[in-house]
């Protein structure tokens, strides 16, 4: 068994996996994130800026949040989420669709075994080096 200090109130507690936060403190982060999904349910146009100022909450854990796909923004909001591959703005998750599909699809044909084209037969030439039998 692992035995680690929480990040946010430096008790010792058991570790199981996850972020390293006891699960009292893993319990008050679930609490604040439900006020700050019903705050958006309620305020379907806010900004990151406004879950902070409303919310008590910090603005690296609404990011977080965000990047783990447990909240998403509405598509015409501009919420300071960009695509880590090509930088474009994104409601929820890491990456925009497009780079999504894109890596999908990499993936797919990453697992494949290239396609060996199979040996032509040699070309039979008239004449040449070959037995002949005649009939008698």
């Amino acid at each position: 068994m692992d035995v680690k200090n929480c990040k946010k109130c430096r008790r010792l507690f058991n570790y199981i996996g996850g972020p390293a936060i006891c699960p009292q403190c893993r319990e008050e982060l679930e609490k604040k994130f439900q006020e700050v999904k019903k705050y958006l349910f309620d305020n379907r146009n806010s900004t990151v800026r406004d879950v902070v100022e409303n919310c008590d909450v910090e603005e690296s854990q609404v990011r977080q949040w965000v990047r783990e796909e447990r909240l998403e923004f509405s598509s015409g909001i501009d919420a300071g989420i960009v695509c880590e591959n090509c930088g474009a703005p994104i409601a929820s998750g890491r990456f925009c669709d497009k780079c999504k599909a894109s890596m999908i699809n990499d993936l797919k044909t990453a697992g494949r075994r290239p396609e060996v084209e199979a040996p032509k037969p040699a070309k039979q030439e008239s004449g040449g080096n070959r037995m002949r039998f005649f009939n008698q």
